[in-house]
């Protein structure tokens, strides 16, 4: 079986395709980053990998012309709009979060067999005003597409990660996608040994950036605002064991 070709949208340092490329049934031949230390890093573990920098860009127009083709999209879209820390100002034209538009005008032009979707819990219950009107917007718009949808929250904290950090997964796909339905109803994150428990997510120290003897301060140009974004890069990241399971799940039920 060839392996599913992935187009990684709002890569950040390359967490979904991190996790689905260890399951050995994907290749990403695609990502699209827009922040400058995200884009290094792919850079650095993906060199072959073309990286488009603005979603709101790039069209299935560009990715034929440059050969690409596409059997899954991935997308963590902004999430500062409908996280409880954040404005809560929703998914509408305008908002950070709203580029949620633009996964779904990709899926439209390129009509992929899977589409996964990451963001945070409270997409599932805003907005306050309207409980659910949030996902109810997603899965509209996605059944527009032509695309069923099964959703699970799934917290870091399920695998062993010492935090719970809880996100909303969802797996998309047209009807026609033999057993898609069995995708996430099967996952078992007890059974996963990608990582044991109350193993860290962070380094013990990031790549050529020591923290300098008694930690950083904000004085002084010692390079606090280097670190910052990198350890902006590590927030915004997804756990990989997630996408790793949810796409070992994925070929099981299309094999």
């Amino acid at each position: 079986m060839s392996k599913l070709r992935v187009l990684d949208l709002f890569s950040g340092i390359g967490g979904f395709s991190l996790g689905l490329e260890r399951t050995g049934g994907f290749e990403t031949v695609a990502f699209c980053e827009i922040e400058e230390f995200p884009r290094k890093v792919l850079a650095k573990h993906w060199p072959e990998v073309p990286c488009y920098h603005d979603v709101t860009k790039l069209t299935g127009d560009i990715l034929e012309r440059d050969g690409i083709a596409v059997d899954v999209i991935t997308g963590g879209f902004p999430c500062q709009d409908i996280s409880t820390a954040g404005r809560q100002a929703g998914i509408g034209e305008g908002t950070r979060s709203g580029l949620w538009s633009e996964i779904v005008r990709l899926i439209g032009e390129l009509q992929p067999r899977y589409v996964i979707v990451e963001n945070v819990a409270n997409l599932l219950s805003g907005p306050s005003e309207k409980r659910g009107g949030w996902f109810g917007r997603v899965l509209g718009d996605l059944a527009e597409c032509g695309y069923d949808a099964e959703w699970e929250n799934i917290p870091a904290s399920a695998l062993g990660a010492p935090h719970r950090r809880e996100r909303v997964w969802l797996v998309a796909y047209p009807p026609k996608v033999r057993n898609a339905g069995k995708v996430l109803c099967d996952l078992d994150p007890k059974g996963h040994e990608g990582w044991a428990s109350g193993a860290s997510l962070l380094p013990s120290r990031i790549d050529g950036l020591a923290p300098p003897e008694g930690g950083y301060s904000l004085r002084f140009g010692d390079g606090f605002p280097d670190f910052m974004g990198e350890l902006n890069g590590y927030g915004n990241a997804v756990v990989p064991q997630i996408p790793e399971m949810i796409g070992r799940s994925i070929l099981e039920a299309s094999a």
